[in-house]
């Protein structure tokens, strides 16, 4: 085999992982190309995920408010409701992302391949055009940055229209008057409480006690009871045994205590496989895990030395924020460019209704890590901003030491709960003592006086 190489790194997929990749070997120098199979940049978080779905709870956001300002105003959706004007201005949102991405591609001189690739061996690999002869490239370093998409249990009968996953969830044409919702991730929980504030009658079934488990319980709880308030169903501890579609307008979901719920569409979101369709890694050596994901070091480098891979293809926590830091660690290790210690104080964002965020360690780790633990809380009806907003069933927890004296964590429940963290991250990271927040001044009225509320309730809890 020739050591000559068409590039010094091959990017295969186009969403935040191989952006961030892409150009940070583009700026060490590096000969780079990214191959991508859709006519626009972004992959999945931009096209079928993050920003189609955060359009929808925009504007389920704003039909939520019209309804609590009845005095207001009398509103209803209309019958029939297209999905298309529940998620407006999304094209534009997705060519102008396109646009921006292009140019920044095109000013560090990395090169634009449109095509499928499939390896043939770990440094060579075939891309398949549209209208055009098969390419095949020879690339020093490869990163695999393609994403997942929806595990789909075999016993799911998933058409995409009556039963539907979280890819093809958006795809409805009109709004459905009820659905059902199987899982209690967080997927199934942004979907679930999106629907359910746009007027759709929403169940939600899990086999868990509660949605969100990795999150403490009275956040969990919170969810639930602002869920069930808009009035939505949850049900736990529920197994599925089958869900059938009776060809004609109705979807039945059998539970093996024998609760039978009958909705108009129903959602399985059953968490997400690495997308590995058709690029053959068998050919390069590589495999899937026993959770259907690609395994990687702590740089990001698979088993194969020279493959890297990044983004939600590796599994948790499938965020694009991290996807983006593992991109960027990816490039550079491949690269032998010193990169410090990825931080682990990357903030969870849950875009339900409320939004839910955490970022450190939860209560149950400051135990496990301290042998103890302060938890000071603010509850955001006790904020005047809350009180203003309408938003309060909000709640901010710090999480301290076992001297209540360094936070440690951050756990936040209510509308911008993912803007607010940010605060706590910081704190975190710069190994903030809780009396220095109490001796912050905040903007009145804001969200964020709730950190001085919960830290002065952590010291009054101090043993």
């Amino acid at each position: 085999m020739s050591n000559t190489y068409d590039y010094d790194m091959l990017v295969v997929g186009s969403g935040p992982a191989g952006q961030k990749a892409a150009i940070q070997a583009a700026k060490a120098g590096k000969r780079v190309a990214l191959v991508e199979r859709d006519n626009l940049f972004g992959g999945a978080c931009v096209h079928r995920g993050t920003i189609p779905s955060k359009t929808l709870r925009e504007n389920a956001l704003r039909v939520s408010h019209m309804r609590q300002n009845a005095a207001l105003a009398d509103f209803e959706l209309t019958e029939d409701v297209e999905m298309s004007t529940l998620i407006t201005r999304l094209n534009d949102v997705l060519v102008a992302h396109d646009m921006y991405m292009s140019r920044q591609i095109d000013r560090n001189g990395i090169g634009r391949i449109k095509g499928r690739a499939s390896f043939i061996d770990n440094e060579t690999i075939r891309i398949d055009r549209v209208q055009a002869e098969p390419l095949t490239v020879r690339s020093k370093t490869v990163v695999l940055a393609t994403g997942s998409y929806p595990r789909n249990p075999p016993n799911m009968p998933i058409d995409h229209e009556n039963v539907l996953d979280s890819d093809s969830i958006l795809s409805l044409l009109y709004l459905p008057k009820s659905l059902t919702v199987l899982g209690g991730g967080v997927i199934a929980s942004e979907y679930a409480s999106i629907f359910q504030a746009l007027g759709v009658k929403v169940t939600m079934i899990d086999k868990y006690p509660k949605p969100l488990g990795f999150l403490d319980h009275d956040l969990c709880d919170t969810f639930v009871k602002v869920f069930e308030e808009m009035g939505g169903t949850w049900i736990g501890d529920c197994e599925v045994e089958h869900v059938s579609w009776d060809g004609i307008s109705e979807v039945t979901t059998e539970c093996s205590d024998g609760t039978i719920v009958r909705s108009q569409k129903l959602l399985c979101a059953a968490g997400r496989i690495a997308n590995v369709k058709n690029l053959n890694i068998d050919n390069a050596g590589l495999s899937l895990n026993e959770r259907g994901l690609i395994t990687v070091d702590e740089d990001m480098r698979t088993s194969v030395p020279n493959i890297f891979a990044a983004g939600d293809i590796i599994g948790p926590p499938s965020l694009a924020s991290s996807s983006m830091e593992q991109g960027r660690r990816a490039a550079s290790r491949a690269l032998d460019i010193d990169v410090s210690n990825m931080n682990d104080m990357i903030p969870s964002g849950i875009y339900a209704i409320p939004e839910l965020s955490a970022v450190g360690l939860n209560e149950a780790q400051a135990i496990k890590k301290y042998g103890g633990s302060v938890v000071g809380r603010a509850n955001f009806d006790e904020i005047a901003r809350g009180q203003i907003s309408g938003n309060t069933h909000g709640m901010l927890k710090l999480i301290c030491d076992d001297k209540g004296e360094k936070i440690v964590g951050t756990m936040i429940v209510g509308e911008g709960a993912t803007e607010l963290v940010h605060i706590g991250m910081m704190a975190i990271v710069n190994e903030m003592e809780v009396d220095a927040m109490v001796d912050s001044i905040f903007n009145f009225p804001t969200l964020a006086e709730a950190y001085r509320v919960a830290a002065l309730d952590a010291i009054s809890k101090r043993p």
